[in-house]
């Protein structure tokens, strides 16, 4: 008998309907007609064990208790699914052969080897143990993913890495939350002062933005305008051209560049005025755009809370919604914007189905030309999954929710445009000088539409980076001579920086490599960085509304008193993201096999020493006065699927060697020699 383990009932039925029929229904899996057999996890079956679990004294939050270190990490069933898990126990002591059909990514190969392991399966099922990688629900989709088994071992380095982020996420969270709780308590504050490696520099992020807008002081700066016409008896082909000061003006200028003095501006436009001005250079160049890339997770998030208002949260629980209920859409938690090129001979279908179900997004365009390839076609950047896409399926828009309908055509009309040829256009750059200082002037001139007729009444080209069209210039040749009419000066004022939003915060998860200290991790962090996953940044994001540390007013998001005391009391380096971007830099190396577990988890262990030494010589005073915002402390849970940890069962078992230390307790069994 094979059997079929997936991570959720929804996937499980996808793949059992299209085994032999007919099939049978028991309790907990579906058989099909030759006696295979699908059953599922319902997410992490298992969760991390409580430091009272390792010794009773932890049951008391005490700082000579810090730092707790498992001897042997322990799990233990959640009490909600244990019948399932029996169930699971059963079906694998008398399977054949196991294929593991978790979610596509790093936590969901983590999710069913770890249930493998707790039930020991014998290492023959375990080494035979097959891959299934599904991201499109559809029969026809899955048919074909099960003639592509792979070897579960091949995944090894996945669910490693996923183990290490968890037991280390364990440790920093579970260590430092106490740590800092206790030291609040010193000073007055009651609530739970929650501390993550993820979590807390996001935390910091918005509550230094706030700062840095409370502490902002406006201040007027100005900008010269030569209004210019070719002729200046007809004053024909008027435009303007913006002054660019010199060298010589900086000591009135600010960082940016921008002119502080009032007085030069004025007496620039003075002297412009009713004077001659000589054409410099004229530099018109043809410019391609390609289209944008199909979604990630991340960028559609930030998508649709720009032009619905949506959170973070709503995006992903409507995207699985389309994937598991409508099969609408491939695997929503997808870090991947391109696709495997064998996909694209589905091309054909996918855009069929898009054109009968979502007409309205042609409305007015060219037809797609499904021949078409654009760069999104790239096997060398799809591993487990790739970007999130329209599915085969015909959508029946009527019985969609109104977020649901939004996302859908957000997703297919990102599809349909890599059907479409690139979007060209001639750039303008004209250089002028009038009374011995230099003004420029732009303009853009579209010459083939391409892709953006998809986008021309969806308020979106302003995300695709177009450049600001500034009108169009007369037809110049260097060496002409113009007429300035008039110059004026145009008094603006600086400008603090925004407030987060769903959006913003978002992108600054994905591309947190600008907010990086040190220039080195940024070096190494342009292609790998973000803080948290795909699938935990929305639930990193809303984890810290629950917990009292931030706050929405309308889309703009907020710390909290308690948010602003929190960071402000804790180390410097717990605020930041360089911490993370490290983490995550080195558990994509774990992935890529260039570092093993060990590697990762020994400097862990040594930096949160450090951190706990630093909390425990300082008292949080700028909690002192605040009042606490989130009732008392519950048994710390798992927020999303990602939290729970385990034994890998692709992990060869062997135990650590002792190291020994003030407060450490790390004897014992680790499962990771061949990590």
């Amino acid at each position: 008998m094979i059997l079929y383990i997936a991570e959720k009932p929804s996937l499980g039925r996808a793949i059992a309907d299209v085994l032999s029929k007919p099939l049978k229904k028991h309790d907990g899996y579906l058989e099909a007609a030759n006696g295979d057999c699908v059953s599922w996890c319902v997410g992490h079956l298992l969760e991390q064990a409580e430091p009272d679990a390792y010794d009773a004294q932890y049951k008391s939050w005490k700082l000579e208790h810090l730092p707790i270190v498992p001897e042997q990490w322990q799990l233990k069933p959640k009490s909600n699914t244990r019948s399932q898990l029996s169930v699971l126990r059963k079906l694998v002591g008398q399977a054949q052969q196991l294929v593991h059909a978790g979610d596509p990514d790093r936590e969901g190969q983590l999710l069913v080897d770890e249930v493998l392991s707790y039930l020991k399966v014998s290492q023959g099922k375990i080494a035979n143990a097959q891959r299934l990688l599904i991201n499109d629900l559809n029969p026809s989709a899955v048919s074909k993913a099960l003639t592509q088994l792979r070897s579960n071992r091949d995944f090894i380095p996945l669910s490693t890495s996923a183990l290490a982020r968890s037991r280390a996420d364990w440790l920093y969270g579970m260590n430092m939350t106490r740590a800092f709780t206790l030291q609040g308590r010193k000073v007055g504050y009651q609530g739970v002062l929650s501390v993550g490696r993820v979590q807390t520099p996001v935390l910091g992020l918005v509550v230094r933005r706030d700062e840095e807008i409370a502490a902002f002081q406006p201040k007027p700066f100005y900008e010269v305008f030569a209004h210019l016409v070719e002729d200046k008896a007809s004053a024909s082909s008027p435009f303007c051209a913006k002054w660019q000061p010199s060298e010589a003006c900086q000591k009135w200028q600010d960082a940016d560049g921008r002119v502080l003095a009032k007085g030069l501006a004025e007496n620039v436009a003075g002297r412009i005025t009713n004077q001659p001005a000589k054409v410099i250079s004229v530099d018109e160049k043809q410019k391609r755009q390609a289209a944008p890339l199909p979604y990630n997770l991340s960028s559609l998030q930030i998508d649709c809370n720009k032009r619905f208002g949506m959170s973070a949260k709503d995006v992903l629980d409507t995207a699985q919604s389309l994937y598991e209920r409508h099969k609408l859409l491939t695997y929503p938690r997808s870090d991947s914007r391109y696709l495997p090129k064998a996909q694209h001979s589905d091309a054909s279908k996918v855009i069929a189905a898009i054109s009968q179900g979502a007409a309205e997004l042609l409305d007015g365009a060219d037809a797609p030309n499904p021949k078409l390839k654009s760069k999104a076609w790239d096997d060398a950047k799809v591993d487990a999954h790739h970007a999130i896409i329209p599915t085969e399926k015909v959508a029946n828009l009527n019985t969609l929710s109104s977020r649901e309908r939004q996302v859908y055509l957000q997703v297919a009309r990102q599809y349909l445009a890599q059907f479409y040829p690139v979007y060209l256009y001639w750039d303008t750059q004209v250089l002028i000088e009038i009374a011995g200082g230099s003004f420029t002037a732009s303009s853009k001139r579209e010459q083939q539409a391409g892709w953006k007729q998809l986008f021309r009444s969806s308020s979106r080209e302003e995300q695709e980076g177009d450049d600001e069209d500034n009108g169009q210039l007369p037809k110049l040749t260097p060496g002409q001579i113009l007429h300035c009419t008039r110059g004026e000066v145009i008094e603006k004022i600086t400008q603090a920086p925004k407030h987060f939003t769903d959006a913003t915060l978002l992108a600054a998860m994905t591309g947190i490599s600008r907010y990086v200290t040190d220039s080195e991790i940024r070096k190494i962090l342009k292609e790998t960085d973000g803080l948290g996953t795909e699938a935990t940044r929305a639930g990193i994001i809303e984890l810290l509304f629950k917990r009292g540390f931030l706050q929405r007013q309308g889309k703009t998001i907020l710390a909290t008193d308690a948010g602003k005391g929190l960071i402000n009391s804790l180390p410097l380096s717990a605020t930041l993201p360089d911490m993370t971007a490290q983490w995550e830099n080195r558990l994509d190396a774990i992935c890529q096999r260039e570092i093993n577990y060990q590697n990762f988890m020994a400097p862990l262990l040594q930096n949160l020493e450090q951190l706990l030494t630093e909390a425990c010589q300082q008292l949080p005073t700028a909690l002192a006065g605040v009042k606490t915002t989130k009732p008392a402390f519950k048994k710390r849970r798992s927020t999303t699927r990602k939290a729970s940890s385990s034994r890998s069962p692709a992990i060869k078992a062997s135990k650590d060697k002792t190291t020994t230390g003030k407060g450490y307790r790390r004897k014992g069994k680790n499962n990771t020699a061949a990590v």
